[in-house]
C-alpha cells in the first residue's frame, strides 16, 4: 500500500523544511557527480529547472556548470500560470533572469526554443515511487510539458530523498520519470 499525493506532498515538504543549507549544498552536489554516470552526455538540448531557495529545492548550480563545460544547450523556463503552459529559453551569458511573483527564478527574455527540440529534462519532485511515477507541488506544469516533449526526450526526476514504494493516486496523464537520481541511488524506469 503506497500513500496519495496529498499525503506524500505533506510529508516532503517537511522533510525539506528539516535540511540544512550544507546538507543542500551537499547532497546537490553528490546528485550532479550521480548524473555523470547516466547515458545522456551525447545529447545536446538540456532543460533545467532553476530552484526555488524558498521550497529547498536541489541546486541545479552545479548541473548547470556540468552541461556548460560539455558545450551543451542549457534551456531554461518561464512559467504561465494561467494558461499552466512553460516557454522555454536559451540559457546564455546575456540571459537577465528574475524571480516572478511566487519567487521562481525565470529568464525575462532571450532566444525561445521549443519543447520538440530537448532532448533532456531535469525534472524538480518533491516525493517519486518505485514505478518511476512523481508527485510535484500539484499545478501540472511538468506534466503538460512533458507531454509536449518528443517521443524519446529523457525525464531525468532530482531528489534528496529515496523512493517511495508506490503512489496510490497515480492518473493516466501523469508522465512517468525514465529515472530519479538520489544522492545514494541512480533509479531506473521503463
Amino acid at each position: 500500500m503506497g500513500n496519495t499525493k496529498t499525503e506524500l506532498r505533506s510529508k516532503y515538504k517537511s522533510l525539506r523544511k528539516q535540511l540544512s543549507e550544507n546538507n543542500i549544498e551537499e547532497m546537490s552536489l553528490t546528485i550532479a557527480n550521480q548524473l555523470l554516470k547516466l547515458d545522456i552526455w551525447d545529447k545536446n538540448y538540456f532543460h533545467v529547472f532553476l530552484p526555488i531557495a524558498e521550497h529547498q529545492e536541489v541546486d541545479t548550480e552545479l548541473i548547470l556548470h556540468l552541461l556548460s563545460g560539455k558545450d551543451k544547450n542549457i534551456l531554461i523556463s518561464k512559467s504561465d500560470f494561467e494558461t499552466r503552459k512553460m516557454t522555454h529559453y536559451l540559457l546564455t551569458d546575456n540571459t537577465k533572469i528574475k524571480k516572478n511573483k511566487y519567487n521562481i527564478p525565470e529568464p525575462v527574455d532571450g532566444i525561445e526554443v521549443p519543447s520538440q527540440k530537448i532532448e533532456v529534462v531535469f525534472v524538480p519532485l518533491l516525493a517519486f515511487d518505485k514505478k518511476g511515477h512523481r508527485v510535484g507541488y500539484g499545478k501540472g506544469f511538468y506534466d503538460k510539458f512533458l507531454r509536449e516533449c518528443r517521443t524519446g526526450t529523457i525525464k531525468i526526476g532530482l531528489s534528496f530523498f529515496e523512493a517511495e514504494e508506490s503512489i496510490d493516486d497515480v492518473y493516466e496523464g501523469d508522465i512517468q520519470l525514465d529515472y530519479c537520481v538520489t544522492p545514494n541511488s541512480i533509479y531506473t524506469f521503463n
